[in-house]
């Protein structure tokens, strides 16, 4: 009798073990905590960055893993194993931030909050105050409901400017120049949305006009301490191995990315080489000439872009694709203003739209969003990145060996140039982190290895080489994001065999959300190697 009793009472306890924190619903409540924890407030609602706090959420972070370290996920779907992992790597992006990245102590950047375009990614690219103040989001004139919000957001920019004064500890000297140059364009920002609020009332315009006061304050500050920044603003080898791996959920290391896009980089030169060969006696494109002729090119180009889509059975088109795409078709720009990206969108549109497949999948997670809460939404600290910028990246060269460009032979060329230029930055990202070469050395490298003709207006180097090396692997995503898609491609065709169709695949690589395609992967194929491989790496 006393065995019998024995074994219900150890029955009883394993049950309310496996409720208390082995459910998927026990991970939700967990992931709840988490996505709290990311966002501490003052009381007066400005973002709290000081070293105590950090410190002490960073202790409050070690409590959430240990919890997320107890549960067994036996007898879970597939999917909630898979939610269970980026939760894990949300906590591991948190813990890196605080314990080495640390934005708001070594990076003067992170305190600019006035964002005047939306990204075509998720959510923001790098390291981002919760503070952020997307001023895009509005519609002008501003309505009363909507001036009071804005002059709230704008209220918090004083006070945290001072907050960081304090918090601004760290030697990174490029962050510092870069950074303080970006705190001094934010004063554009908020000119231009003055003369867009001019109506506006008192309440309003005190808010923007402290606003600007304190940003240029903020500005002569960190002049004035520039000259003491002297260290490295790379995160090293090692650290930059650990973040790709257990926050992007990247499966290579900083030695194999510089592997992967020098091949990637002889492979674009070597086929721009040969294309032009075949295309020698083509005549060269000739880039839009007008307003008129630019508006036209970009029309009879999405055109041309959305019929592809569904006679060539590329993926399912939905009704709010094309208006998603139709809002960001660029204008006509001078010659002599053009940068990269904009060249390539005045000689072929097509060639830089097949990128913005990013804004369908913007409008895709708006119309269509994730099941899943965990999904749902855009994942912090870019962990998004491989399959945001991979796969528009890779679009670019699907879309042409797909027939996007089978009448138009020397736009095959642009393509093979623009992965130049990808790798070219990349590469130079990779050598910065290491603190192999300084900002000013990786945007002379990212300049000397883009293709002939084609650097442009030179201020995007500057903005992206600054961008990457405030984020590791950010640089190297479009590249190593594109090969881990192509990866994918070639397991789930060997799985399917004939039965391989495009259509299906990219259907249900899309319907898995914006998340790391190493678990895309998982999803798609069943193979957990690369998860396997990266969770019981150090």
């Amino acid at each position: 009798m006393k065995f019998k009793w024995c074994f219900i009472f150890l029955i009883a306890i394993n049950a309310s073990y496996v409720h208390a924190g082995n459910t998927y619903d026990d991970l939700l409540v967990l992931f709840k905590k988490l996505r709290a924890l990311e966002q501490t407030n003052t009381n007066a609602g400005v973002p709290d960055y000081t070293a105590v706090t950090m410190s002490k959420n960073h202790e409050q972070l070690k409590t959430l893993q240990a919890e997320l370290s107890k549960f067994d996920t036996t007898g879970w779907s597939l999917e909630q194993k898979i939610d269970f992992e980026i939760v894990r790597a949300e906590m591991n992006g948190l813990d890196f931030f605080i314990r080495v990245l640390q934005p708001w102590a070594r990076d003067p950047a992170f305190y600019a909050l006035v964002w005047a375009e939306q990204s075509d990614t998720p959510e923001h690219e790098g390291p981002v105050s919760h503070a952020a103040i997307d001023v895009w989001k509005y519609s002008y004139p501003l309505s009363k409901d909507d001036e009071k919000k804005l002059a709230g957001q704008l209220k918090v920019i004083p006070p945290l400017l001072e907050q960081a004064r304090t918090n601004l500890t760290g030697n990174a000297r490029d962050l510092w120049i870069a950074g303080t140059q970006t705190v001094r364009s934010q004063l554009i920002d908020l000119d231009d949305l003055a003369k867009q609020t001019a109506g506006a009332g008192k309440e309003f315009k005190d808010a923007l006009k402290n606003a600007r006061e304190a940003t240029v304050r903020f500005a002569e500050w960190l002049d004035q301490e520039a000259p003491k920044k002297t260290g490295p603003s790379g995160v090293g080898k090692e650290n930059y191995t650990w973040f790709i791996r257990h926050v992007l959920l990247v499966p290579l290391s900083w030695e194999e990315e510089v592997t992967l896009l020098k091949r990637e980089l002889d492979r674009a030169y070597s086929m721009l080489a040969l294309e032009r060969h075949h295309n020698r006696k083509l005549s060269e494109i000739i880039p839009a000439a007008s307003p008129n002729e630019y508006d036209q090119r970009a029309d009879s180009s999405i055109k041309a872009m959305m019929k592809f889509f569904k006679d060539e059975e590329i993926f399912t088109v939905k009704n709010y694709m094309e208006p998603a795409l139709r809002k960001h078709l660029g204008g006509y720009q001078p010659e002599a203003s053009r940068n990269f990206f904009s060249k390539i969108m005045h000689a072929e549109p097509n060639v830089l739209y097949s990128h913005s497949i990013h804004w369908i999948d913007l409008a895709r997670m708006k119309e269509e969003p994730h099941s899943s809460p965990i999904r749902k939404d855009a994942l912090p600290f870019n962990i998004w990145a491989s399959r945001s910028e991979g796969f528009a990246t890779g679009a670019e060269e699907l879309f042409m060996h797909a027939g996007l460009y089978d009448g138009s032979a020397r736009a095959r060329e642009l393509v093979w140039i623009m992965l130049a230029q990808r790798c070219a930055r990349g590469l130079a990202s990779l050598y910065a982190h290491a603190n192999q070469i300084s900002l000013s050395e990786a945007r002379e490298f990212q300049r000397r290895w883009t293709p002939d003709g084609w650097v442009g207006e030179q201020g995007l180097i500057a903005a992206e080489q600054q961008l990457y090396l405030r984020l590791p692997g950010y640089g190297t995503c479009y590249v190593s994001g594109k090969y881990l898609i192509e990866r994918l491609t070639m397991d789930r065709s060997r799985q399917l065999g004939g039965n391989f169709k495009l259509k299906k695949f990219l259907d249900e690589f899309f319907n898995a959300g914006q998340i790391p395609v190493s678990l895309i992967r998982w999803q798609m194929t069943g193979l957990d190697d690369e998860i396997k491989a990266m969770t019981n790496s150090k």
